[in-house]
């Protein structure tokens, strides 16, 4: 049983700390996240919860860095007994999150990962019930975790260091881009290739005949056999990666394919409210930089935003050059950035920048 405690022990602290930190990687999808479950709650249990979606952001490297914390403070056994019983108030926060999205369809992906591993509902509440299991374990067997490895001052320090590390990645991460891109847009990608399923789909028919059932993987040309159902075997390899990217204009014209020709500098405005409008003279200087290019950089505006709300920003902010529009979150999903950057040629992605973090033109050039 000794080894065992320490075993769930040791278990529990890494899982909490890596699940914190990989939040911490990306908190503005951590945000969108939490967005997304209070917007749920608002509905499903009143208006209340409509309160902490313009907090959404500070919530999300509050809770992720509290996980890294916690995580610490369980492998340093420092003040066990009281890390053990807030980490059962989180345990069993996330669980009822968890079961409430799965059992009734309201949240597909908890994000108890990030973008890193998607998990289905029901995974993920197994998830939680497993670290529930290894956190009784831990609890009912303490005395076999009595040696602390950060007493007083010393600990205080540790946790100290956790925290400032903790938020200091998240705080960065938020003024910057994620350190690591898990998202179908990261650098590197083919988009146009990703918008295609990596091979064909595959499927198993069940057929009966005389009350006999049978399963084939080509429809049976013998027609006594009667079709009963369908399965696609390779649903994840057949289905695309990207599924929604399309840009079109003010009239609904699809300008997709263009974008994803030559080379192209696409400036990402998820929604002219939020933009951070500070930002535009640098801006404005690298779109007409870009513009002259001796590797023929064209220069995009994609929104999110209405026509109207659009045409009245960018005369606001004097920012000039041809502009479409797309879904929001396929622009949330593409950078993590209001505004921010994206250099494409042929439809790849080149880089990245956030608005923190506007290249010269020249630096576009190298890296076509």
């Amino acid at each position: 049983m000794k080894q065992l405690t320490r075993i769930c022990w040791l278990l529990l602290g890494t899982v909490f700390i890596f699940s914190g930190l990989v939040k911490l990687n990306d908190p503005i999808g951590t945000a969108l996240k939490l967005e997304e479950y209070f917007e749920v709650f608002a509905k499903d249990f009143g208006s209340f919860f409509t309160f902490f979606i313009p907090h959404s952001r500070t919530l999300s490297i509050f809770l992720s860095s509290l996980e890294v914390v916690l995580g610490v403070a369980l492998l340093l056994r420092w003040m066990l007994r009281q890390t053990l019983w807030v980490l059962l108030g989180l345990l069993v926060f996330f669980g009822f999150l968890t079961f409430y999205s799965a059992a009734f369809n309201k949240v597909t992906d908890c994000g108890c990962f990030g973008d890193f591993l998607k998990l289905t509902p029901w995974v993920s509440f197994a998830k939680d019930t497993f670290l529930l299991g290894l956190w009784l374990v831990v609890f009912l067997n303490q005395r076999y975790l009595r040696r602390v490895f950060a007493k007083g001052t010393t600990g205080v320090m540790y946790i100290t260091l956790a925290s400032a590390v903790a938020v200091g990645v998240g705080v960065r991460a938020l003024g910057h881009l994620p350190y690591f891109d898990f998202l179908p847009y990261k650098i590197g990608n083919n988009i146009p290739q990703l918008m295609k399923p990596r091979e064909q789909a595959k499927y198993q028919y069940v057929m009966e005949r005389n009350g006999e059932t049978k399963t084939f993987t080509e429809y049976p040309t013998d027609s006594t056999w009667k079709y009963k159902s369908m399965e696609v075997l390779n649903p994840e390899a057949s289905k695309p990666v990207i599924t929604d990217f399309s840009i079109f204009d003010a009239e609904q014209q699809n300008h997709t394919d263009e974008v994803l020709k030559g080379n192209k500098l696409l400036l990402i405005i998820q929604n002219v409210q939020d933009a951070d409008r500070d930002r535009f003279k640098d801006i404005n200087k690298l779109m007409e930089a870009t513009a002259k290019s001796r590797k023929q950089i064209q220069p995009l505006i994609i929104t999110s935003s209405s026509p109207q709300e659009f045409d009245a920003f960018r005369h606001d902010v004097n920012l000039p050059g041809t502009y479409y529009f797309a879904d929001a979150t396929v622009l949330k999903s593409m950078i993590r950035s209001n505004p921010g950057f994206i250099l494409l040629q042929d439809g790849v992605v080149k880089g990245k920048y956030h608005y923190h973090d506007i290249p010269d033109a020249s630096k576009l050039e190298d890296l076509l």
